[in-house]
């Protein structure tokens, strides 16, 4: 099994910054990917981002690139997700995702967090 728990989220203003962590346990955390994905209200829920095993490897949504960095801490089980100029469409439930598969960019996602609210308002 593997448990993985979103914190950082928050209100802010457009044009400000905020940082998820993920932090995960119950499996060997650096072999997987790991993503991001987002859902806004009455919305369906969209991929951000991912990152691979080593953090080499990076892929944004077209929304988010330039804005939003990605990166893991193998050694403390932990993905972060740097998002900078923030604007209200971003406003969303952020969950991160751990993949077992090896196919790249990852097209399934096995486990998922609770999430954490992201706010910008404008």
């Amino acid at each position: 099994q593997v448990q993985l728990v979103e914190s950082g989220g928050g209100l802010v203003q457009a044009g400000g910054s905020l940082r998820l962590s993920c932090a995960a346990s119950g499996r060997t955390f650096s072999r997987y990917t790991m993503s991001w994905f987002r859902q806004a209200p009455g919305k369906e829920r969209e991929f951000v981002t991912s990152i691979n095993w080593s953090g080499a490897s990076t892929y944004y949504k077209d929304s988010v690139k330039g804005r939003f960095t990605i990166s893991r801490d193998n050694a403390k089980n932990t993905v972060v997700l740097q998002m900078n100029s923030l604007k209200p469409e971003d406003t969303a439930i952020y969950y991160c995702s751990l993949s077992y598969g090896r196919r790249w960019p990852p097209d399934e996602f096995d486990y998922w967090g609770q999430g954490t609210q992201v706010t910008v308002s404008s």
